[in-house]
């Protein structure tokens, strides 16, 4: 891409120049210390994104005070050395730093003071244990476990009701503390504040939320007064500072019911947008309402809203104001950016899960590298956001562990032979070449991508294939010889000085009476086309390829059952995805047997006898057609005669076969020491 490209312009935002148009949106990592200040995993995260290129990262969910929850905090002035410690390492690159600032909706105060009660009563359990008091210690113990389950149930309450409940002196208490970060934030060398307007801020904008009588509800001047004041605050107490606003907008989904709650609607919010102008906003985040329960309303997974899903709202901001405009939300590649920046629709392009994907977006795109798309599978980032986990992007081995996570120089000149073109073998080629060996792909198929190929198609996974396009363009590049459709011989192996072995998993059918019969097929087979089926199809195996082959077959018009041992289907399936799969089984008509255990298929083949195990009672599931779908088991492959180093990678490599994510970081570390 040429480098007079408008992805790589500069633009001036307030008193800022980014040296281009690509920032980090803010998004939630939990690399932060329990305190909430900036540490190493978190300083080496952000300083890589500034050393890929990225002009502008926001900083997540940055909290103004002392909150209970886990989320970066910069509440005291203890902690500004820690952020002007971020600050220079950003700006060390030219990028500059925002941070995003937030309240949650609860009392804080209230909810601390609860905790703290439930530690020191904890405390108090262990001194009378360590004195041999067990009867003061069980007491102690019961009322830790109270005082906790009150604060946790106090938050619960008040995400539904603080924004109605909160006083107006505890209003501007808040704004207060907001203004004192932004301050804190000056003082450590931040450069912009983004005025979170979402959450608390949001819920007070938004017609569906706040319900209040006084001087911040009912109308919409009324509803956004406490949004203005808290730009107002930020501005008095960081004159210098850019202000940036995340607008926050309730959108409809297809079936034309609400999707967001916090914010505004797309109505309210293009007037909120010039208001926002007139009060010293320097840019302007569009991007799509909170407040649902399910973070794939706000992220969402592959496959369930288009590309630049938000652009059009944020397309229309840009009409009616003067200040820059950034637009987030599925922008997958630098073209889709440059598109966009090209139409006029936006003048800052957001990538956030993209540059966890990849962090050199920005400077491949300027020397025209290929590039790893995000998958947005949310496996690594979405899923582990919901349960308090660091991010970790499935596809880059390096993501949260930029510290000690790198492509290491070669050892001199060697020759690396890797056995299978599924994902684990591409990486571990890509990362044995990029150390400067020479590497040979062996795979008996006729085309790479393994597994992958099959997992992209059930519905709405086709994006899945955006990971194997990497390898087919960077490969080449890396000069990579692949031979396919060629077996790997002992003698390939040992005229090498390494090998590496990824030749997979395979799918195992159930060791069960009638399972030899001809309409008794492989969940694998039927995904990769290799047989047909038709009528009423009974998968055996609820977990990931189970349930996405019920999908499958109910789209090509099967009527689909599935049986599985365990309590519920998809156990391991992304809880942003898990509701849409589920709301197709139901449109579908798809029967779910859980807690059943299959015995035998029936002599003539028309049906499973099965046990239901919580009532231990016979269940007989008609069928025509039976797809077995309970699991895999690695392939072996015989080394004997090897003379050189070999290392087992992905599938192949231990007791249970791998997923994405583990197929990556073995092949990753496997190449990364030879």
């Amino acid at each position: 891409m040429s480098k007079d490209s408008l992805m790589l312009q500069p633009i001036k935002v307030g008193n800022l120049v980014l040296k281009n148009r690509v920032m980090f949106p803010p998004l939630t990592t939990n690399y932060e210390e329990r305190d909430g200040s900036i540490g190493s995993q978190s300083l080496h995260f952000y300083e890589r994104l500034a050393k890929g290129g990225v002009a502008y990262v926001v900083l997540g969910d940055v909290a103004p005070v002392n909150t209970a929850t886990p989320t970066p905090k910069l509440c005291d002035d203890s902690q500004i050395p820690t952020y002007r410690m971020l600050a220079d390492a950003l700006h060390a690159y030219d990028c500059k730093l925002g941070l995003q600032v937030f309240h949650p909706e609860y009392d804080v105060p209230d909810v601390n003071r609860r905790i703290m009660a439930s530690m020191m009563a904890a405390k108090a359990a262990q001194e009378a244990k360590a004195q041999g008091d067990m009867e003061t210690f069980n007491a102690k113990m019961e009322e830790s476990g109270v005082l906790r389950k009150d604060a946790f149930a106090k938050i619960h309450h008040d995400t539904m009701h603080f924004v109605n409940e909160a006083t107006q002196e505890k209003l501007n208490e808040i704004k207060m503390a907001i203004a004192a970060c932004a301050k804190r934030a000056a003082e450590a060398g931040v450069d912009a504040i983004e005025v979170h307007g979402d959450r608390l801020v949001g819920s007070l904008c938004s017609v569906a939320l706040n319900k209040r009588t006084d001087n911040y509800g009912g109308c919409f001047e009324n509803r956004v007064r406490y949004a203005l004041e808290v730009v107002a605050a930020i501005r008095e107490a960081a004159p210098e500072m850019m202000i940036e606003y995340k607008l926050p907008i309730i959108t409809r989904n297809p079936d034309g019911s609400l999707r967001g709650k916090g914010g505004v609607v797309e109505e309210e919010g293009l007037l909120f947008a010039q208001m926002l102008e007139k009060a010293g906003v320097d840019m302007i985040q569009v991007a799509q309402a909170n407040h649902t329960g399910n973070m794939g309303d706000t992220i969402p997974p592959m496959g369930t809203v288009p590309y630049n899903w938000t652009l059009p709202v944020a397309e229309k901001v840009k009409k009616l104001v003067s200040i820059p405009v950034a637009t987030v939300g599925r922008v997958i590649t630098p073209e889709n950016g440059e598109e966009i920046l090209k139409n006029g629709q936006a003048d800052i392009i957001g990538y956030g899960r993209s540059l966890l994907c990849d962090a050199d977006i920005v400077n491949k795109f300027a020397e025209d590298k290929p590039i790893r798309a995000c998958v947005n599978c949310n496996k690594g980032c979405v899923d582990a956001i919901s349960v308090r986990k660091c991010v970790s992007c499935v596809l880059n081995a390096e993501n949260g562990s930029e510290e000690t996570m790198f492509i290491k120089p070669g050892e001199g000149k060697k020759n690396v032979v890797v056995v299978g073109a599924g994902i684990a073998g591409l990486e571990a080629a890509r990362v044995a070449a990029m150390r400067g060996y020479a590497v040979t792909v062996f795979d008996t198929a006729k085309e790479i991508g393994g597994q992958i190929r099959l997992a992209a198609v059930p519905p709405r996974k086709s994006e899945l294939l955006r990971s194997i396009e990497y390898y087919e363009a960077i490969l080449p590049e890396l000069n990579v010889t692949l031979k396919l459709g060629t077996e790997c011989t002992v003698a390939d192996m040992n005229a090498a000085d390494a090998v590496i072995v990824a030749v997979g998993a395979r799918n195992v059918m159930l060791p069960i009476q009638g399972a030899d019969r001809d309409n008794v097929v492989s969940a694998w087979d039927v995904l990769a086309g290799k047989v047909q089926v038709s009528g009423n199809c009974a998968v055996i195996g609820g977990g990931l390829v189970g349930t996405e082959t019920a999908e499958y077959l109910l789209e090509h018009g099967c009527k689909v059952s599935i049986v599985e041992m365990m309590d519920k289907i998809a156990s391991g399936e992304s809880n942003t995805i898990l509701p849409i799969i589920l709301k197709d089984f139901a449109a579908g008509g798809l029967q779910q047997f859980v807690n059943t255990r299959v015995n035998a298929i029936a002599d003539d083949g028309k049906a499973i006898l099965a046990t239901d195990t919580v009532k231990n009672e016979d269940v007989t599931i008609p069928c025509d057609y039976v797809v077995m779908a309970v699991g895999s088991k690695k392939n072996t492959f015989d080394v004997t005669g090897v003379t050189v180093p070999v290392q087992f990678v992905g599938d192949c490599s231990g007791e249970r076969t791998a997923d994405i994510s583990s197929a990556i970081r073995t092949a990753y570390n496997a190449a990364n020491n030879i």
